[in-house]
């Protein structure tokens, strides 16, 4: 799925023709899908605002993966953890990074 970009349907016909992705691969273009993924990002994109400095790339890396894996535990994308049960995500943090 990606958005209505005109780019996008010749870089998948020449990924398909290069072999780099399956032919039975399907393009399916939604005209606001960006606007989605904007939002679903919005927060990793105000935390790092708000601490810059990281000192190098691969600290700002695993902070981002960070951000990244906290916002799915929180959304519930996560197969263990319900979306709305703070405890369960407070326990699946602590055991996971054994705090």
């Amino acid at each position: 799925n990606v958005d209505k970009n005109p780019a996008y349907p010749r870089a998948v016909e020449d990924l398909k023709d290069e072999g780099a992705i399956s032919g039975r691969c399907r393009l399916r273009q939604c005209k606001y899908l960006n606007n989605v993924v904007e939002q679903s990002h919005r927060n990793v994109k105000r935390r790092p605002w708000l601490a810059k400095g990281y000192g190098s790339l691969p600290t700002a890396w695993r902070i981002l993966r960070g951000l990244e894996a906290m916002d799915m535990v929180r959304k519930g994308r996560m197969r263990w953890i319900a979306q709305g049960d703070p405890v369960g995500q407070a326990k699946f943090i602590d055991k996971l990074f054994a705090v």
